[in-house]
């Protein structure tokens, strides 16, 4: 048999009927830890003769169905659930590099990695050096003797920049370097970093792949080396595991991930066609666009666009919020992936100077009046109504 598309592999793999009651719905096994039959097989466990569970943050059979589903999708090796986004980017890092290295990273960031490569690395020892990732050259030059890793954000948040994720892998195994891939704004419907040639996947699975705002959660998916290092070691004694309750709430959601993420795309084309229509929109930022610098390369990397546009109006801060005041559909609120429509002001929120200091936002091309709208599954034209409206105010 072929390899199921996307959308059967969303709903079977990882997961098969629980052995014990032929439960259809992965059990929630809500346990700190596993008994043993005797103590000759905890003693094989333990020492890893045999397979078998010992305690949740070691492993979890809720855990392991929705790391075996998200390796299958992504098509990776082997997959690793974190409490957090941030926690997965943390323990990606600290299983491909240590204090010392040096780490090549885009200046474009979601503020709180840029925060995390910016001040938190560096005060654990960490060389970081932040470049125009869109730039597969100025990648090339700020690699050094001591670079381990080489991590990209593609498309970028907030401004949806592209990184050439061939163009960096080529340059990466060059230098025996491991690339890391945040996949978070496009998910694995849209593309596809591991068979690109990147190493590591990371997602805050809060977002698109739980689709419903209710959990926190991450993943990593890639090399099994690596996994299992990181599984054994920085998750381990780190600690940043996942619950068994939040990891089945996100298999559940991954159950319709493909059909969310084509009504997504969709909509979000619809609305980005329209605000690239109205004067008082300065630009609009969707590779779905034939405007966007890097059209060609999303259509080369990617097999969809995705749900997230952002956009410029004239005015600045003080327009900004306006604007955000006036909408009565899109929720105003600092996160994504959800399926409601859901509005923000980088500017002041998610890359307010107490996280990201001004100029470097500026540096980084996040100017005062841009505006992020994480396109929900909503009707588009009730959407447009509500945009057009609020910005009318202006």
């Amino acid at each position: 048999m072929s390899k199921p598309s996307i959308f059967t592999e969303a709903i079977h793999a990882g997961e098969e009927p629980d052995p014990t009651t032929k439960a259809l719905s992965t059990p929630i096994y809500q346990t700190s830890t596993f008994v043993f039959s005797n103590a000759q097989e905890a003693a094989r466990i333990f020492a890893g003769e045999q397979e078998g569970y010992v305690y949740t943050r070691w492993g979890n059979p809720t855990l392991a169905a929705l790391e075996g589903k998200m390796a299958s999708l992504e098509g990776g090796q082997a997959a690793i659930a974190t409490s957090s986004g941030m926690a997965a980017i943390a323990t990606a890092l600290f299983s491909a590099a240590k204090t010392g290295d040096h780490i090549v990273a885009p200046r474009a960031l979601y503020g709180g990695t840029h925060h995390l490569f910016s001040e938190e690395l560096p005060h654990l020892g960490f060389k970081i050096s932040m470049v125009d990732a869109r730039d597969p050259e100025e990648i090339a030059e700020a690699i050094r003797d001591d670079t381990k890793v080489i991590y990209i954000e593609t498309p970028g948040n907030p401004l949806l920049e592209l990184t050439d994720i061939p163009a960096v892998v080529e340059i990466a195994r060059r230098r025996g370097l491991v690339t890391i891939a945040d996949n978070t704004f496009a998910t694995p419907f849209c593309q596809r970093p591991l068979e690109l040639g990147v190493d590591l996947v990371v997602h805050s699975a809060t977002k698109y792949l739980g689709g419903h705002g209710d959990t926190i959660a991450g993943i990593i998916v890639g090399l099994e080396e690596i996994i299992e290092r990181a599984r054994e070691t920085t998750l381990r004694y780190l600690g940043s595991v996942l619950g068994p309750f939040d990891a089945w709430l996100i298999l559940r959601g991954m159950h319709t991930l493909p059909l969310r993420m084509e009504r997504h795309c969709a909509n979000a084309l619809a609305l980005a066609r329209f605000l690239e229509s109205l004067p008082k929109v300065e630009r609009v930022y969707y590779p779905g666009l034939p405007s966007h610098p890097q059209h060609d390369l999303a259509r080369r990397q990617m097999t969809a666009f995705g749900g997230m546009i952002s956009f410029e109006v004239r005015g600045g801060v003080e327009a900004g919020t306006r604007l955000l005041d006036g909408v009565r559909l899109c929720t105003l609120t600092a996160s994504l992936g959800d399926v409601r429509t859901l509005i923000s002001h980088p500017a002041s929120m998610t890359h307010a100077a107490n996280i990201v200091p001004r100029e470097q936002r500026l540096a980084a091309g996040i100017r005062d009046g841009l505006i992020r709208l994480s396109v929900g599954l909503e009707d588009p034209n009730d959407l447009i109504e509500d945009l057009e409206r609020a910005l009318a105010n202006l």
